[in-house]
């Protein structure tokens, strides 16, 4: 029956993308004109447009959600947030599903988009990876996201985990950010997003409930990168295999 299931995930496919463009058009004026407010203000109410669009993309798309953990993030902190990455879909699942306006790193070459270049500017620091200079202002625009009280959102593997361990190796960035800070991490495990947009299958989404677990916050005090790097990468990946089903 894998013929079938493929033929229904390119059905499913076509209408998340349908879904995704109509309701796109419905956030692109609000978007726009908050995209002339200053930050963080600016962010804070792209994200109160981003959330309720996605919740609506996620319910009509058949795409369950499942959040576990929200009580780590108190009230009046903010967060080096970091995920694991899997797919496409981890994106659209943790902005909107973080309790708080945050940014996300993102790729620049997704900003050129058209219509939804506008909404991804808004709600991320974008990075060229291929450029020095680009990395070096997306770290300095990290920081000042952080200043601005907002949380930072980072996949530490740097793209997609393509091989069969639970993680990739992380890169140092996130945790060198949160060491010079002073901003603890919240270590986050996402489940079941590559098995709604496998890596390989072309145009295809296949309905699935997905999951987000916010772990305990990891304690920056008195901690170097690399320490934090190892607790945070063995925190994640135990945590993976007790809880992946």
């Amino acid at each position: 029956m894998n013929w079938l299931k493929n033929i229904l995930g390119r059905v499913f496919a076509l209408w998340a993308l349908l879904v995704f463009v109509v309701t796109l058009f419905l956030v692109l004026i609000p978007v726009w004109i908050i995209s002339k407010q200053p930050e963080p203000r600016r962010t804070k109410n792209v994200f109160r447009v981003f959330n309720p669009w996605m919740n609506v993309f996620f319910v009509l798309s058949g795409i369950r959600r499942r959040f576990v953990g929200r009580h780590h993030f108190k009230k009046g902190e903010n967060y080096v947030v970091i995920c694991n990455h899997n797919s496409f879909m981890d994106v659209p699942l943790s902005s909107p599903g973080i309790p708080g306006a945050n940014k996300t790193i993102a790729k620049v070459e997704m900003a050129s988009i058209p219509l939804f270049g506008t909404i991804y500017r808004g709600g991320s620091v974008l990075v060229d990876r291929k450029s020095e200079q680009s990395r070096k202002q997306s770290y300095v625009a990290m920081h000042q996201v952080l200043q601005m009280g907002l949380h930072m959102c980072i996949y530490p593997e740097g793209t997609r985990n393509k091989g069969k361990e639970p993680l990739q190796k992380f890169h140092d960035g996130a945790f060198r950010l949160a060491v010079e800070s002073g901003k603890d991490i919240i270590p986050t495990v996402i489940f079941n997003t590559g098995k709604v947009m496998p890596r390989n299958k072309i145009f295809y989404i296949w309905p699935h409930k997905v999951e987000m677990h916010f772990l305990a916050p990891i304690t920056v005090a008195g901690k170097i990168a690399s320490e934090l790097k190892e607790e945070a990468f063995g925190v994640m990946r135990d945590y993976y295999l007790a809880n992946r089903k």
